[in-house]
């Protein structure tokens, strides 16, 4: 048959279509079998990358816009209600009224976490760092209310502000339960790749750390918000976090 005929040459060409796809395929399987990453996957990778990294940042943009405008106005709204707890606390035990503490924040930069004191003065100068627990001694009549209805973390609107902490996110530990943590608990720091919130999943679903299983199973869902973060979650959360306050049942 003539070569130059149209069916002839669509022949050759499948032909060869076909025999460079085989080859194509070989060369993948030879590389994945050496382990090498074929140059098409690599800039498949890449843009992958790139589109997540982009989308990331988008969000934590948008989060940290929502941070400054909702903190900044919680802070006028909530003033006059500020400046009465802060005479309540000063009235009921001697001390300061805000309580600065040092805390882990973002990729473990610590910062002065700042809440209404509820204990009293020097309450672990004896003990040291202790955990928080069910009626804790340490913590007066009117601190037992502020922590009831969350009225203690109202200063933490100021640390959101400053851009030390967000709305939403991981608690802020201390960092001599931190270095604890990450001695019994893999990948701890994982925690520790977004801002710490005033209010978080974690917090929203389980109560005080009193125990080491306490601390792995809201590491559990401090990493799930950490994939799952987004304006839409926060605000989730957030809306939770109302409904928690109102009802007493915040844990």
């Amino acid at each position: 048959m003539n070569q130059s005929h149209p069916v002839a040459r669509k022949s050759l060409w499948q032909d060869l279509k076909r025999e460079t796809q085989l080859f194509y395929f070989y060369r993948r399987y030879q590389k994945a079998f050496e382990g090498q990453i074929p140059f098409e996957e690599k800039i498949a990778l890449l843009l992958t990358k790139i589109t997540t990294s982009l989308a990331v940042s988008w969000r934590r943009v948008v989060k940290r816009a929502l941070d400054v405008v909702a903190s900044f106005i919680g802070l006028v709204l909530v003033s006059p209600v500020m400046a009465v707890v802060a005479i309540a606390v000063k009235l009921e035990s001697k001390g300061p009224a805000i309580f600065k503490q040092t805390r882990v924040g973002l990729k473990g930069k610590v910062f002065n976490m700042m809440k209404f004191r509820t204990m009293h003065q020097d309450a672990e100068a004896k003990t040291g760092p202790v955990w928080a627990q069910k009626g804790d001694p340490r913590v007066t009549r009117f601190g037992r209310f502020l922590r009831e209805t969350h009225l203690d973390e109202l200063p933490q609107l100021i640390n959101v502000l400053k851009g030390e902490m967000s709305l939403v996110g991981p608690r802020p530990e201390r960092p001599y339960f931190v270095n604890e943590f990450r001695k019994l608990i893999p990948h701890y720091d994982r925690r520790l790749c977004v801002k710490p919130g005033i209010t978080g999943l974690a917090q929203l679903k389980r109560h005080y750390d009193e125990t080491i299983a306490d601390v792995k199973k809201k590491l559990k869902y401090d990493v799930l918000y950490a994939q799952k973060i987004c304006p839409y979650l926060d605000a989730k959360l957030l809306a939770m976090t109302v409904g928690s306050v109102i009802l007493r049942t915040g844990r």
